[in-house]
């Protein structure tokens, strides 16, 4: 029982970060998106048709195309949008027509010993990795068997790469590190 409740503090804590962190990735993909597409990239027909169309799944093409029917303004869609749709920005296909240009404006903390398509596809892994993650917890699934502070240092690495000083702050005021500590 005791794993089981730190198990629940732990995911807790976590959340915080997570939050933070997908704040992070989707503040940063849409500068990129806007910078490239304009303030209204959520009805432009041309940034659309360059979202991957998976045979199964998720499907950010369909996804953009509802939110932006019923929702008045691109900040309105932002919001609604899945956390699998900025995933989606960044994948490979994506790489010329926007991270090319805009990855070290929109994630100036990324490594520069890393070439752009490196940065971006380490971005995509780690986006991949982390909206599992984060699934997990809110599903209310066990994460005690993972190595927790592997995921911790990916979501502090993403955060990081979009703000650094957000990652800073973010250090001072997570629990996440004291609770891997103390777990049972």
């Amino acid at each position: 029982m005791d794993l089981y409740c730190w198990n629940t503090n732990i995911s807790s804590a976590f959340y915080v970060t997570l939050q933070f962190c997908e704040l992070s990735i989707r503040n940063g993909a849409v500068e990129a998106v806007e910078a490239v597409f304009g303030a209204n990239w959520h009805l432009n027909r041309g940034f659309s048709y360059t979202l991957p169309v998976p045979k199964r799944g998720y499907q950010p093409r369909c996804d953009l195309a509802e939110c932006s029917k019923r929702l008045p303004t691109a900040g309105k869609v932002v919001a609604e949008l899945k956390f699998a749709f900025w995933r989606h920005l960044f994948v490979k296909g994506q790489q010329a027509r926007i991270w090319d240009r805009e990855l070290a404006h929109s994630f100036p903390g990324y490594d520069r010993t890393l070439t752009l398509s490196q940065a971006r596809a380490s971005l995509f892994d780690d986006i991949d990795e982390v909206r599992k993650f984060r699934n997990r917890i809110a599903h209310h699934e066990p994460i005690f068997s993972r190595n927790l502070s592997e995921d911790h240092q990916r979501i502090r690495r993403l955060i990081e790469w979009r703000r650094p000083g957000a990652a800073a702050w973010l250090d001072g005021v997570e629990t996440v590190t004291e609770l891997l500590v103390a777990r049972p």
